[in-house]
């Protein structure tokens, strides 16, 4: 699996995600209308900045009574984190029967995935403990907050998982902030952090345009 190098971690972690997403939406294998989270994937700590990394997937079923208890794949799921020399966003599909009381992850597993190279999670279930976890700088998006574990247990871990209406795959990038969550495949890597440049450029320079003497709406509607 190809990596992420440590000057594309840094350069990745100085753009925010919207930047990401009108950069990486100029490639020609991509849709301007996918790889992007929905707003029901939420931002838990916004205070916590960007989140850069690559993905380790799972599935969580916390909410079917009675359904045998088992550690062995969060273990598996764990060690697939510490195998990993980057820095890694968990990336959670909820499957049980009752998705608005599925809770995927607290402060024991948050400080457990932080301590083998986790630095977040993302995940269509429910997440607690948000205090203890904000403390550890561990960041969290999810659609809400539930207080309690219910069932706990993996169903699978490693494989494509589909969260908030993105495809995930094993190893997929994966960059978030406050504005919500971008995947996209690591080998695009180079070309998102040089088109994320121009995209700033562009940027700034209507803007610097817009609100300058020269501006005008005739002007700009003849630009198109």
């Amino acid at each position: 699996m190809q990596l992420l190098t440590e000057d594309q971690i840094r350069s990745l972690r100085d753009i925010d995600t919207p930047t990401i997403a009108n950069a990486v939406e100029t490639h020609p294998t991509r849709l301007n209308t996918e790889g992007f989270m929905g707003w029901n994937i939420r931002c838990q700590f916004p205070d916590l900045g960007v989140m850069v990394g690559q993905a380790v997937t799972a599935t969580f079923n916390t909410t079917t009574t009675g359904k045998p208890r088992s550690r062995s794949l969060w273990y598996e799921c764990l060690q697939a984190i510490d195998d990993m020399p980057v820095p890694v966003v968990i990336v959670a599909k909820d499957v049980g029967p009752r998705p608005f009381h599925g809770c995927h992850f607290g402060d024991g597993m948050a400080n457990v995935a932080k301590r083998v190279g986790a630095v977040g999670l993302v995940t269509d279930g429910g997440v607690r403990d948000v205090e203890t976890v904000h403390d550890m700088g561990f960041q969290m998006f999810s659609v809400g907050l539930v207080p309690a574990h219910g069932n706990f247990g993996l169903d699978e871990t490693m494989v494509p998982v589909e969260v908030g209406g993105v495809l995930v795959n094993h190893g997929d990038v994966v960059h978030a902030d406050m504005n919500g969550v971008v995947v996209f495949p690591v080998d695009l890597t180079d070309y998102v952090i040089d088109e994320a440049a121009k995209v700033t450029k562009r940027e700034s320079d209507q803007f610097n345009w817009v609100n300058s003497d020269d501006f005008s709406l005739e002007e700009m509607i003849k630009k198109g």
